[in-house]
């Protein structure tokens, strides 16, 4: 059920000004006044709002916040890089410089792994397929290598599903160059697959050089993107998400535990993965779930192995506890309204294609800001259902989640008059720019 109140919202519209625009609630809600707050039904204090309207003579906006100092965030983290979502639902819980570029390090390899999983999806590959250990494999990433390995022997043959196994557990970088090499004839070749499908996945930023993470020119990625990657990962291929989880696998008569420290913390952990390098220090991309709720972080640039596990332990259980899903608006619910010129009718109502819903800080509510943001003023016609702005909501200074808006109606072209009108109101805005 949505909760029950009204809010006024400002609606930027052309870069540079804010028009007049509302957020509509029920008749029956309580109505929101200049600082103060909004108590729904039931007498709770839910959120405060504070009225701020800005400068204009013809256009006056009226802005919405829910009390939110600029620059807040609900969280402190010793990471210089961290971002973590809502699984079920995309939404940013938190971001701390998320699209700077990093060396993905070993978190490359869930990237691997991905174009695997395709593979495998498609019918291009067999969990049973067998691929063959090559001098240069077993160089670079096996035993003589002195690095993450399932030391694997050389020449010899090794299923894919064991491959998988050990890159998922063990983070072996000889079992990502044996596929890589089997798949592609070559590593280069099979590193360039990984970006193409990254760009295929909505990944703009990264880039990869070779399976492994190793250190290599060229190479890099964000928190943002390898959170969403694992988002990916866990949506999309369910039958193999669960080799994360594997808490060890031994091969060739060698027992190793699963890399990733969070498994072994009872927090709801599965996955996914870790990494370090020089340059970017130590990184984690982790998911927790607790309660019917799941997040999903990615975290770089820490300091140590435990302090790498203790910051993400930190992140993932604050974001499965601090905060509830809220139903604000009911599907078909009117959100707000947009500025028409030109049209027989000043405004058109806006609506989400279904509910709307938020994640509340439980403790933090004083936090959240939001506005609906569009182009315009919208030239009249107007026909319903066309894309017209977004609702836009943060938590402290992190955009959280962003819904399409879409016009409830349709406006036909207002008259002669109504439209010269408008034509003198804009004429009038543009001088006050």
């Amino acid at each position: 059920m949505a909760l029950p109140m009204r809010w006024l919202c400002a609606t930027e519209h052309k870069p540079g000004w804010i028009s007049a625009s509302r957020l509509i609630r029920p008749a029956k809600s309580p109505i929101l006044f200049a600082g103060l707050p909004a108590v729904p039904a039931n007498g709770s204090n839910i959120m405060q709002f504070r009225l701020l309207p800005l400068a204009g003579l013809l256009v006056f906006g009226l802005l919405l916040f829910f009390q939110a100092p600029a620059g807040a965030q609900l969280f402190e983290t010793k990471a210089a890089q961290a971002f973590m979502i809502d699984a079920e639902t995309g939404t940013v819980l938190f971001s701390k410089d998320a699209d700077k570029p990093i060396p993905p390090a070993s978190m490359a390899k869930l990237m691997t792994m991905e174009v695997v999983f395709n593979a495998i999806k498609s019918g291009r590959l067999k969990l049973d397929d067998t691929f063959v250990v090559s001098e240069n494999a077993w160089r670079k990433g096996g035993a003589p290598s002195g690095t993450s390995t399932m030391f694997a022997k050389l020449k010899s043959s090794i299923r894919l599903e064991d491959l998988i196994q050990g890159v998922t557990v063990q983070a072996a970088n000889d079992g990502c160059i044996i596929i890589a090499e089997g798949m592609s004839g070559s590593e280069d070749n099979f590193a360039a697959q990984m970006t193409e499908r990254a760009r295929q996945i909505g990944l703009k930023t990264s880039t990869f050089v070779n399976s492994t993470g190793l250190p290599a020119d060229g190479q890099q990625t964000t928190v943002r993107e390898l959170a969403q990657l694992a988002l990916h990962l866990w949506r999309d291929y369910p039958d193999f998400y669960r080799y994360y989880g594997q808490k060890d696998f031994t091969w060739n008569k060698i027992s190793q535990r699963n890399r990733n420290p969070l498994l072994a913390m009872d927090i709801g952990a599965d996955g996914l993965a870790v990494g370090a390098s020089e340059a970017a220090g130590f990184g984690i991309v982790g998911t927790v779930s607790h309660n019917g709720t799941r997040v999903i972080a990615a975290m770089s640039g820490l300091a140590s192995d435990k302090e790498r596990s203790e910051e993400a332990r930190k992140l993932l259980d604050w974001g499965v506890r601090s905060f509830e899903k809220t139903e604000i608006f009911a599907r078909d619910e009117v959100v707000g309204e947009a500025q028409v010129f030109g049209g027989a009718k000043p405004g058109v109502m806006l609506k989400a294609k279904g509910p709307i819903d938020i994640f509340l800080p439980i403790t933090n509510r004083d936090k959240l800001t939001a506005r609906i943001i569009y182009d315009g003023p919208i030239a009249a016609p107007v026909e319903e259902g066309q894309p017209v702005g977004a609702l836009r909501v943060w938590i402290g200074d992190t955009l959280s989640q962003e819904t399409p808006l879409f016009a409830a109606e349709s406006i036909g072209v207002g008259t002669l008059p109504q439209r010269a009108l408008d034509a003198v109101k804009e004429l009038a805005v543009g001088w006050l720019r």
